[in-house]
């Protein structure tokens, strides 16, 4: 995806999010976040939204903490977490592409990393807010959900903190039917795991998950139980994924 798509994606999400916050309420349990509820959610996604925009915008090049959640509630919250959200697309829209600041998954800029990570930021928290509505979350974008696949696989399972770790040398496919997007992910005792994406399998695979791009994205993010795609293969691998694949 385009930079110009990914901003366009976190507009759309920040908006829905704040839909769905004002429908449900405040008090609002959030399934797909247990603990939460709709107060907890806006605090900590405008957080991360500001947080962002200090990036763009200051150009910090190392690390820099958050401003910290707001005390926040009810309408005042929900405005804070919309100005937060809007500063933030508003940033990136106007940053330059030689933007330089720090960033924490590879990327072909700091521009593309920030718009990439922060729309699927949005997207995912988009579905938290929805599960509080009799509804549910709604329907992911598929080429949007086929892009954030990939940054889960490819980027935060990369990453030697990822906690998705087998006894033995395994494989785990995902095969998105509707964009024709295949992963496989090799597993082991002593790696971080190591994904590929093409569009044909390349090795027979211990358990796989296929379904739509959408659907899929939602259950590797966790955001939906694994019946929501269709499984074949090993069960206690995919419980595996399920226990240890959580971002943090």
């Amino acid at each position: 995806m385009k930079i110009a798509e990914h901003i366009t994606a976190l507009e759309t999400a920040g908006r829905a999010l704040a839909e769905a916050a004002a429908e449900a309420g405040p008090d609002a349990e959030v399934p797909t976040c247990p603990g939460w509820r709709v107060r907890d959610l806006l605090r900590h996604t405008t957080t991360v939204h500001r947080w962002a925009t200090a990036f763009v915008v200051e150009g910090h090049t190392t690390y820099h903490p958050d401003g910290g959640e707001p005390a926040l509630d009810g309408d005042e919250l929900l405005a804070y977490y919309r100005e937060g959200h809007a500063g933030l697309v508003a940033a990136l829209r106007a940053a330059p592409e030689t933007l330089e600041c720090w960033t924490f998954l590879p990327a072909p800029s700091p521009l593309a990393f920030w718009a990439r990570r922060q729309a699927h930021e949005t997207i995912v928290h988009r579905a938290d807010a929805e599960s509080a509505l009799a509804t549910g979350p709604g329907a992911v974008e598929p080429m949007s959900a086929a892009d954030g696949i990939d940054e889960l696989l490819c980027g935060f399972h990369g990453r030697e903190s990822s906690r998705v770790r087998t006894p033995g040398p395994r494989i785990l496919r995902v095969r998105a039917t509707d964009t024709g997007d295949v992963w496989t992910v090799r597993l082991s005792a002593t790696e971080s795991p190591r994904a590929e994406r093409g569009t044909q399998a390349t090795a027979a695979a211990d358990v796989e998950f296929s379904g739509t791009a959408g659907r899929l994205y939602l259950t590797l993010w966790n955001r939906l139980a694994t019946d929501a795609v269709t499984l074949t293969g090993d069960d206690e691998l995919a419980r595996l994924w399920r226990e240890n694949s959580a971002v943090t």
